[in-house]
């Protein structure tokens, strides 16, 4: 995270809260500050979508705080009432009625009349994953590495049908919301996703995959996909910062199980 623009965001609406500005000022300074810390307090960028939709939540929040009491709804309605229907704003609404079209004229403009670039790397559409990666201190070798908890399925069947129960737990209160409940990707969040979740239904996906991969991508999320394979739209959170390991092994061995499928063993070289 960017520390600094947290920081500012929160000092601002410390200073704000002891200066007491009117309800219509103390809502515009929440939904300002919420864009400004999710789009520059992050050192990974917020996917376009996922800003929208944050915005979109904090805005319908921001809206039902002030119809909740009357008293709060009128310190809201009555100055923009006023300024839209009183004769002292009128050149001043007149000035916000030109400036708004003229500011998104000319967004459409810079945005049209941007010279086009070449990537400053060749992309990969399919990337290989690293040789290993580190997950909370732990080094993990993806070639060679395999599920700790596979081996249970044969050798003891109870521990192994706990791991999927903890498994199925860790899937349905952090993963189902973009994936869905049955796991074809097609979960309560699709419509502010781009690119939409993979589909775990689909046979192309997870069983051409092994399981170390699988744990690759869950620990590591977007920000862990390599350079040559950008630019990602990914909004796959890191979840080594939320899930301890034994929780993504333990959700990676009930994706497999929930669908059916059969991860892609390792390959032994000769």
């Amino acid at each position: 995270m960017n520390i600094l623009v947290i920081l500012v965001v929160v000092a601002i609406m410390i200073g704000l809260r002891f200066a007491r500005p009117s309800m219509l000022v103390w809502l515009a300074a929440w939904w300002i500050g919420c864009y400004v810390a999710l789009r520059y307090g992050f050192s990974t960028p917020v996917p376009v979508s996922v800003l929208k939709l944050y915005m979109g939540i904090v805005t319908l929040s921001l809206l039902a705080y002030a119809l909740a009491d009357n008293e709060r709804w009128a310190e809201v309605r009555d100055p923009l009432i006023a300024f839209l229907t009183e004769r002292r704003y009128q050149q001043l609404l007149i000035a916000v009625a030109l400036l708004i079209p003229a500011l998104v004229a000319f967004r459409i403009h810079a945005q049209m009349s941007a010279d086009p670039r070449a990537p400053n790397f060749a992309r990969t559409v399919h990337p290989a994953p690293p040789a290993e990666i580190t997950v909370h201190g732990t080094e993990y070798p993806l070639g060679t590495q395999d599920n700790p908890y596979r081996h249970l399925e044969d050798s003891d069947p109870e521990a192994f049908a706990q791991r999927l129960d903890s498994g199925r737990v860790v899937y349905y209160e952090n993963c189902f919301y973009c994936h869905g409940d049955l796991m074809a990707g097609d979960g309560m969040f699709i419509h502010g996703l781009n690119p939409i979740p993979t589909n775990f239904q689909d046979p192309g996906t997870i069983p051409m995959l092994r399981e170390a991969f699988l744990f690759w991508r869950v620990s590591k999320g977007a920000p862990g996909l390599p350079e040559e394979g950008g630019p990602w739209q990914s909004a796959m959170p890191a979840w080594e910062q939320f899930l301890s390991e034994d929780e993504m092994w333990d959700v990676v061995l009930f994706l497999y199980e929930f669908t059916g499928s059969r991860p892609r063993a390792v390959e032994e070289l000769h």
